[in-house]
């Protein structure tokens, strides 16, 4: 699968408390694909990496969000980590950064907490999902059928619900970015890791 994304842009949203291996990760792998890749947050400078509770390395931040207009990018991944997702969801910039991919039905993908700003970009209603469980009351109120497997994809949409997941989501996230816009359609479907529908691997 190596330079399967040669030519794709992705940003990589995220503030404050990201989970750091749910950023580092999907980076690398998105890199090893062959994306060209910016971490895109509030503000400029770095940005502070969480493991669970404690404080981790920082990132460098690429562009600001006031500097990144979703046009520029193919798709977007939106890391976890409890204070990430729940400050992001603060920031209208943020949102609207968003939900021009939701509109553009732009390939998503989002771990853990992430999917915690896509209910507020309007992102989740009617699709399949999976998430960390503790958010699983707040998508269904959203209207999202959310499910408990390691990574689901719906549409273009990858979500997975935890750092042991990271092998099989980034299979899928790849894969669906490689892929492109998704049309709108009824329904969704697993993820190819987790169905064992596909026999791509890692680049």
């Amino acid at each position: 699968m190596a330079n399967i994304l040669d030519g794709k842009r992705v940003a990589i949203l995220a503030t404050d408390g990201f989970e750091l291996v749910e950023l580092t990760e999907p980076l690398r792998a998105l890199q090893r694909a062959g994306a060209q890749v910016e971490v895109v947050a509030p503000k400029a400078g770095s940005i502070q990496g969480y493991n669970h509770h404690d404080k981790a390395d920082t990132i460098p931040v690429d562009r600001t969000l006031e500097q990144a207009q979703g046009e520029r990018y193919d798709a977007l991944m939106l890391p976890g980590g409890v204070i990430n997702p729940d400050a992001l969801r603060l920031e209208q910039t943020a949102i609207a950064f968003i939900r021009h991919f939701v509109e553009a039905r732009k390939p998503i993908a989002a771990i853990c907490h992430g999917p915690w700003t896509l209910i507020n970009a309007g992102g989740v209603e009617g699709r399949r999902v999976t998430s960390w469980p503790s958010l699983e009351a707040d998508l269904r109120n959203a209207g999202a059928d959310w499910v408990d497997q390691a990574v689901v994809v719906d549409r273009g949409l990858v979500t997975s619900r935890r750092p042991d997941d990271l092998p099989d989501f980034c299979v899928a996230m790849v894969e669906e970015i490689s892929e492109g816009r998704h049309a709108e359609a009824p329904g969704g479907r697993v993820g190819a890791a987790q169905s064992g529908a596909s026999s791509a691997n890692m680049p």
